[in-house]
């Protein structure tokens, strides 16, 4: 049990009890011999008394009580000395797997209350079976009581019938065969009555694997801070369904986990004004954080990779057996590049392309060294693409072909990952099918290419003048001489000579 706050565990706060099972005497001579020299008598006493909540001809839940049940009966003080001991002996419990708890927060009264749930011991051929089970139980009486105690717990060896085990033969008769349901009428009733009872232990479910199944308000606002602005956004949840499943659409999209959900709801932006939760904004920040997820797990998948290899690597013997090469039918021939015109004829070639691991295709391209980019772009595409090597090494020749003819793309990493994501959407895994996939892009490209030209042919050619489209000036209209030559007057030219004069006159005095 972890309770970092001990004011959380006291003898005021409400528990209750749930088991689905009944103890028989073998279980209760498992706890007795098993496990009570594992955990000790106490805790075995508080298993029972737990056990004793609900009837013995009953499963489910027990009633809600106070934990000072709980300490009167055993005899513990309550107080803090008490409560660690008590939490003490429930871990015991819990390490062996005979008791999970639970808190849930009740925001009503604001407090937590405790879940009991217990566990039937384990048979003794699963307990046997148990490596850490039987090793804790070495630890505490011995090997050779441990032995002993597994003896007790058998019968004597199966009976010699006579023959060998190989000639058993199972001559059990199914149930189909004795029994006949009639399936054409279907009991609503029945279904609707059992769904019922089931459905209240199904629903607590769901909080102990919030990550594979539907998250309830529960599960968010116990693990939400106190102090964010979005709290009040968030506890009103509670109460509106239609918010709630808008956070459970995107947690099913983007694989969310419950801690994923509430850093998402903490942060700016994501509820308005009225509370009610923006979808496009939280879809942003899901997809953020399922990409950088999913950047994680690469990585660790490169890395755990090579260590795999290098290991392998270590641990091989040396074979005197020669490696099995594989034979490229006709049909399935690729050009030698120009670079190997002069090495290789194209037989040679296109063995090394089916044979050849693709850092040894590498380094014959670059007969100095290898880019490391490269070798980065074609690790990605072989520990986490899982391409086989053959089909790597026929798309380092359709790669290397374009830049002998003159192509304009580069390859960089997403041109190759685009390409290698393309041959796992076609399931190309073989050399014939890479070899196909190849050559069906060549046509593609060389149609567009064909197409291309037509259009070009067919247009007339117009001169561009490209110093008009770099011009930085605006044009300025210029006025024109329109040939419209009206006559001035005498009076109307003295007139215009004195408004001259004036305007310089004034001009003069403000100076």
């Amino acid at each position: 049990m972890r309770v970092k706050n001990m004011l959380h565990f006291t003898e005021n706060h409400r528990y209750c009890v749930f088991r689905e099972f009944g103890l028989s005497s073998l279980d209760e001579r498992m706890l007795s011999s098993a496990y009570q020299p594992m955990v000790g008598a106490f805790a075995i006493s508080l298993y029972h008394l737990l056990f004793q909540h609900v009837r013995a001809d009953q499963i489910g839940y027990s009633g809600m009580e106070q934990q000072r049940k709980l300490f009167l009966t055993l005899g513990i003080d309550p107080s803090e000395k008490g409560r660690s001991f008590l939490m003490e002996q429930t871990s015991k419990l819990e390490a062996v797997g005979l008791l999970q708890t639970s808190r849930v927060y009740v925001p009503e009264t604001d407090e937590y209350t405790y879940e009991y749930e217990l566990s039937p011991p384990l048979s003794p051929g699963e307990f046997f079976r148990t490596q850490h089970l039987t090793l804790l139980l070495r630890d505490r009486i011995g090997k050779f009581a441990v032995l002993a105690l597994r003896s007790q717990l058998w019968t004597e060896d199966a009976p010699d019938l006579g023959m060998p085990a190989m000639n058993k033969e199972n001559i059990s008769v199914p149930f189909y065969e004795i029994f006949e349901l009639n399936t054409h009428v279907i009991d609503y009733e029945l279904e609707q009555a059992l769904s019922e009872v089931s459905s209240g232990r199904a629903d607590q479910a769901i909080v102990s694997v919030p990550e594979e199944s539907k998250l309830n308000y529960s599960d968010i606002i116990l693990r939400f801070p106190k102090e964010s602005v979005n709290r009040r956004h968030v506890e009103h949840l509670r109460f509106d369904t239609e918010q709630l499943g808008i956070i459970n659409y995107v947690v099913h999209k983007y694989s969310l986990g419950v801690q994923d959900v509430c850093r998402l709801l903490d942060e700016d932006g994501v509820f308005n004004q009225q509370g009610e939760v923006i979808l496009d904004r939280l879809q942003q920040l899901a997809s953020q954080t399922f990409r950088q997820g999913k950047k994680r797990k690469e990585e660790q998948s490169i890395h755990a990779a090579k260590v795999v290899n290098l290991r392998q690597v270590a641990q091989s013997e040396p074979s005197d057996e020669l490696p099995v090469e594989h034979v490229v039918e006709m049909e399935y021939y690729l050009e030698v590049p120009p670079q190997f015109a002069t090495k290789c004829d194209i037989h040679q070639y296109n063995m090394m392309l089916r044979n050849e691991p693709y850092l040894r295709l590498l380094q014959t391209f670059f007969p100095g060294s290898v880019p490391d980019n490269l070798i980065d772009i074609f690790e990605k595409v072989d520990l986490s693409y899982k391409l086989p090597a053959e089909v790597i090494n026929v798309l380092i020749h359709y790669l290397m072909t374009m830049l002998v003819t003159g192509s304009d793309q580069r390859i960089n990493r997403n041109f190759v990952e685009a390409i290698a994501s393309n041959m796992l959407l076609k399931q190309v895994y073989t050399y014939e099918k890479a070899v196909q996939y190849i050559r069906d892009q060549a046509k593609i490209k060389g149609n567009k290419e064909k197409t291309g030209a037509g259009e070009r042919t067919s247009k007339p050619s117009r001169p561009r003048s490209y110093q008009q489209q770099t011009r930085s000036k605006p044009e300025i209209p210029i006025v024109q001489d329109t040939g419209n030559t009206d006559v001035v007057s005498e009076e109307e030219l003295e007139e215009m000579i004195r408004f001259a004069e004036e305007m310089q006159a004034k001009r003069t005095t403000f100076s």
